[in-house]
Formats: C-alpha cells, sequence, structure tokens
C-alpha cells in the first residue's frame, strides 16, 4: 500500500470504515428483517463498540454492556418505586451516575448508564404507561446489545482476515 501512498495508520483508518460499513449492513439488514423499521440505536451502538484493534472492541463491548445493564436495572427500579412520574426522570438519572461512578467504577462508557436509565424512564413518561415504557426500553436495549455485539464481533473478525502490522519504530544511528 505504500505505492499509493498509504501509512500503516492511513490502513488501519481505511480498515475501521470497512468495519463500520460491514456491521452497519449486517445491523441494518438484521434488524428490517425483524421489522424494526428504525434501528439508529443498533447503530449508535455498533459504532461505538466498534474498534479496529480488537481487544480495544472487546473491552468497549464489556464497558458498554455492564453500563446498559446498570442504567436498565436502576430506570427499572425508580420506575417501579417513583412510577411514570417527571420527577423520577432527574432523579433517577443523578443516582445512575453516582451509582456508576462509585459502585461499578467503570470510567470508560460510564455515561451509557444514566442514558440507558432515561431510555426506560423517558419511554414510561411518554407513553404515560409504565408497562408500555419498559416494552419501548427493553427494545431499545435489546438494540443497544445486539448492535454492540455486532460492532464487535465484525471488529474481530476484520482484525483476522485483514491483518495490519503496527508501525515499526526507526532507530537513529548516532
Amino acid at each position: 500500500m505504500r505505492r499509493f501512498g498509504l501509512s500503516q495508520e492511513h490502513l488501519v483508518g481505511v480498515r475501521f470504515a470497512i468495519n463500520v460499513a460491514l456491521a452497519t449492513m449486517i445491523v441494518w439488514h438484521t434488524l428490517h428483517a425483524i421489522d424494526d423499521r428504525n434501528p439508529i440505536w443498533a447503530i449508535a451502538s455498533m459504532v461505538a463498540a466498534s474498534d479496529p484493534q480488537p481487544d480495544e472492541a472487546r473491552r468497549m463491548f464489556r464497558c458498554r454492556l455492564i453500563n446498559v445493564a446498570v442504567g436498565s436495572a436502576v430506570g427499572l427500579i425508580f420506575l417501579v418505586v417513583g412510577g411514570a412520574e417527571d420527577w423520577t426522570l432527574p432523579v433517577a438519572l443523578a443516582a445512575t451516575v453516582l451509582f456508576s461512578s462509585y459502585v461499578v467504577g467503570i470510567k470508560t462508557m460510564w455515561r451509557q448508564a444514566p442514558i440507558t436509565a432515561a431510555v426506560v424512564i423517558g419511554s414510561a413518561i411518554a407513553t404515560n404507561s409504565s408497562a408500555v415504557g419498559v416494552m419501548k426500553a427493553l427494545h431499545k436495549i435489546a438494540e443497544v446489545v445486539f448492535g454492540s455485539l455486532v460492532g464487535m464481533f465484525v471488529s474481530l473478525v476484520m482484525s483476522k482476515v485483514w491483518l495490519i502490522q503496527p508501525p515499526v519504530k526507526q532507530s537513529r544511528a548516532a
């Protein structure tokens, strides 16, 4: 690829672009096949959990999954305790941030926990129904997990199919 003027860093970027394109096609077509007409949560999660380095993709997936679980649990607890009321949203988000920051302690993707709690509670408030809100929220959470899984999987497969060696550092002769 040197004859095209592409360095190792450029190749990593090109491979990542291909990863994202392939994973987007998988997510989009799979979810459309099961009649999900707007899989934007899955696509956003796929991009967030993708990385040209497979170890980093696995780490991002793990962190995202843990924080989605935390946000889901806290959101559902607040929904059961407080109901689909406006006041539950800010209190639940604050509680989720505190729990995610100080109990779970995984900084990577830590914003995912309150976002997920907002999806759970916000869906219930928007529909004025805890049951409908929970169903919509669980659907969105499933999209997040699916998208993240596809992003990680494609990153892992592409790293095996298209090997890119890290650049060799050249030492200067004295």
